[in-house]
């Protein structure tokens, strides 16, 4: 799989002329800071090293390095994509400055100023990183609306911060090698057990705070508002009663889940993956609901030394019960799995960090955390000798690999999308046969839709953009690194897969086939003919002038990226594709609006917005006219006399003197199922019925060759 895995990149990476990039990529926004801004004092920059730290220099004196947080840990936020922040960091191990160089956070972009965040990362300045052990939980400073965007920006400052001190060996950060025995997890050890044995030997660990003690850790934050909003009593109910176990441990798993959950739940695991069980009781829910809205857990994480994992909804289970005996009843029972890139160790001791907030106006809160520290007991453990100091991986390395681990865990997703190409390349090489039936094509078609919009849109997040062009384009005008674009393999594929389906079959392929709002549009459509909505048809003239507003907006986007790349993507936004599809309308009301204005349309139009307004459609149609083949059969009299198919045609793609236009064609192959349609198609029931002509006369002039030879008509045949 890996080999494979390596291949289809390397190919792609030579397909589009680009050649991949292991450089650290500090150096493509060093052009967007002033040294002095980020180390006090520095007049210029010096040469990067290959770990990806930039002298920050006066004269020739250096006063400290300058960093970016993804070169060296990740930090992908809220929308999926890094959260790029430069910083500085000073001989004494102090962070100089930080500043926000790149995002895509859709809640800063299109709600909370900027200069909020910026604010937030401003306070950095002066941080000890000697203290980071030290620093209090309630140090972090939250922005309401943006509180994963903040985590995540906090963790990468600080964790990518103690890994640049480590590789510049500054004081009090030298790579421990540990010397003796360590321990590790023994999947062997223990035994079944029930709830009060689990909690007594450590294998199951409680936090609780009652409403007495939330209410006064609030009223310490000296915010006066906050006692408007004050937990009722009774004082002594539990406000905060979390549990949590390593559920990964066979005997502790198989405890608190029963034998076939824990079964269900080591079969979801891959490799190096290890899984937490979390119970809650109290008032407070450990879960909130943002996962909901953006399928991230934002009420807690698990931080492991200089190790962080904040939960995806994909890797969560909810429980249905516990089968320990003797368990008390909770209103919250759910798994969490781990995933082996996190880099933790279930047998080092780690904490689940909880966030806990209090509303002190419309849309602000302040904030509190509380730990939950766990540690699996020796019970469950054994002891390994200490390994032999390897030799230190080059961050480049890392880099480069960083890609195909995650391929890796994608593997599943990856090899669904593989499956539903080569499927889809099967009905177009075969489309003769594909079509033959045309009620079995139209549940074929469907069901393909259904699954492009479901998983390649709402699960798999893997909507192309217009985004993604500009991108690439401006590979040719700038230092392209093409490790950002091999971190998302459902996009990397998709965009493989429509490079080489542009040659064969033009746009058609994606736009028709695999574009998940594309399909939602086709779909909500069926269901607006079923409940009876009339359709409107546009004259041909309009119809056609129409065609060129999409081309207009490509070509404005994509002068646009060539003075802006950032500026262009927020002007994307006339494509409702993160609306609908990646964030599933759960974005600021103008934003919605604009997705439902995109798909009301098409109750009327069919495909509406893919005809006349889709940028990416349009910058598709523009390489899609060197596609060499001419694949979808034509009668001599499509167009003169018939126009049963341009009629039909669902984007009305078919000309009236009948010739297919390649550019707006979304290769539905309705035209495909009209060609060998015996009950609709003039051409094949005219043959039809010459046919049966000529099989009649056939089987006329056999049954007169088979009477007897009869001299007069009133002569009869001699009886044998």
């Amino acid at each position: 799989m890996r080999a494979f895995l390596r291949i289809l990149a390397a190919v792609a990476v030579l397909l589009t002329g680009v050649a991949a990039s292991a450089e650290p990529l500090v150096g493509r926004f060093l052009g967007e800071v002033a040294p002095g801004d980020i180390v006090p004092g520095a007049t210029r920059f010096g040469n990067m090293d290959d770990k990806g730290l930039v002298p920050a220099l006066n004269g020739t004196e250096v006063l400290g390095w300058v960093f970016l947080t993804s070169d060296f840990v990740p930090t992908t936020g809220y929308s999926g994509k890094p959260i790029h922040v430069v910083a500085g960091i000073s001989p004494d191990a102090v962070l100089t400055g930080a500043r926000l160089v790149k995002h895509s956070e859709p809640i800063v972009l299109v709600g909370i100023p900027e200069s909020e965040i910026t604010a937030v990362i401003g306070h950095y300045t002066g941080f000890d990183l000697h203290q980071v052990s030290d620093r209090a939980p309630e140090d972090l400073e939250i922005v309401s609306g943006a509180t994963v965007t903040i985590m995540v920006i906090d963790d990468s400052i600080l964790r990518s911060g103690i890994k640049a001190a480590q590789a510049l060996g500054l004081d009090g950060f030298d790579m421990a090698v540990p010397t003796g025995p360590t321990r590790a997890i023994d999947r062997d050890a223990g035994e079944i057990n029930d709830w009060d044995t689990l909690a007594g030997n450590g294998a199951l660990k409680r936090l609780t705070i009652d409403v007495a003690a939330i209410n006064a850790s609030f009223a310490e934050l000296g915010d006066e508002r906050t006692k408007k909003e004050i937990e009722p009593a009774p004082e002594t109910d539990a406000y905060v009663d979390v549990w949590t176990a390593l559920v990964s441990q066979p005997a502790i798993g198989r405890s608190l889940l029963g034998d076939s959950v824990y079964e269900n739940l080591a079969a979801r695991m891959k490799p190096g993956d290890e899984a937490i069980a979390v119970f809650g009781g109290g008032r407070w829910s450990f879960k909130g609901s943002g996962y909901v809205r953006g399928g991230i857990f934002d009420r807690f994480q698990l931080i492991q030394g200089e190790m962080s994992h904040r939960f995806f909804d994909k890797e969560h289970a909810r429980l249905v019960s516990i089968a320990a005996e003797n368990a008390p009843a909770f209103t919250e029972m759910d798994l969490f799995i781990i995933p082996a890139d996190a880099g933790f160790d279930p047998a080092a001791p780690f904490h689940l960090q909880f966030l806990i907030s209090r509303p002190v106006g419309p849309i602000e809160k302040v904030f509190i955390t509380r730990d939950l520290a766990y540690e699996l007991p020796d019970a469950y453990t054994r002891q390994i000798a200490a390994p032999a100091q390897a030799a230190p991986a080059s961050l480049a390395a890392d880099r480069n690999a960083l890609w195909v681990r995650i391929w890796e865990t994608k593997r599943t997703q990856v090899i669904v999308l593989a499956v539903a190409l080569v499927l889809l390349s099967g009905i177009f090489f075969f489309q003769t046969f594909a079509t033959k039936n045309a009620r079995h094509f139209a549940l074929l078609r469907n069901a393909y839709l259904v699954f492009t919009l479901v998983f390649v849109g709402w699960i798999a997040n893997a909507q192309l953009s217009v985004v993604n062009i500009l991108a690439v384009s401006n590979a040719f005008f700038s230092d392209f690194n093409w490790d950002t674009f091999l971190m998302d393999p459902l996009i990397f594929i998709l965009w493989f897969a429509v490079a080489a389906a542009l040659l064969f079959w033009a746009r058609g392929a994606y736009c028709g086939w695999l574009c998940p709002f594309g399909a939602m549009q086709e779909l909500s459509n069926k269901v607006a003919r079923k409940l009876g909505v009339p359709q409107v048809t546009l004259p041909w003239g309009l119809h056609e002038r129409l065609w060129s507003v999409k081309y207009i907006l490509f070509l404005g986007l994509f002068g646009l990226s060539l003075y802006s790349l950032e500026l262009a993507e927020r002007f994307a936004e006339v494509e409702p594709f993160k609306t609908a599809i990646i964030l599933k309308f759960a974005r600021p009301l103008p934003f919605v609006l604009i997705a439902v204005a995109a798909l009301l349309p098409g109750l009327f139009i069919e495909r509406f917005y893919c005809r006349y307004v889709c940028p990416l459609g349009g910058g598709l149609a523009i390489p899609a006219r060197l596609h060499m083949f001419r694949w979808l059969n034509r009668y001599k009299e499509c167009g003169n006399p018939c126009q049963l198919c341009a009629a039909d045609c669902p984007v009305k793609a078919i000309h009236p003197t009948g010739e297919i236009n390649p550019n707006e064609c979304i290769s539905c192959l309705n035209c495909q199922v009209l060609y060998q349609d015996h009950a609709r198609c003039p051409v094949v029931i005219k043959t039809d019925k010459r046919r049966a002509r000529d099989a009649a006369a056939t089987a006329s002039l056999a049954t007169q060759e088979s009477w007897p030879n009869l001299g007069h008509p009133n002569q009869t045949p001699k009886p044998n």
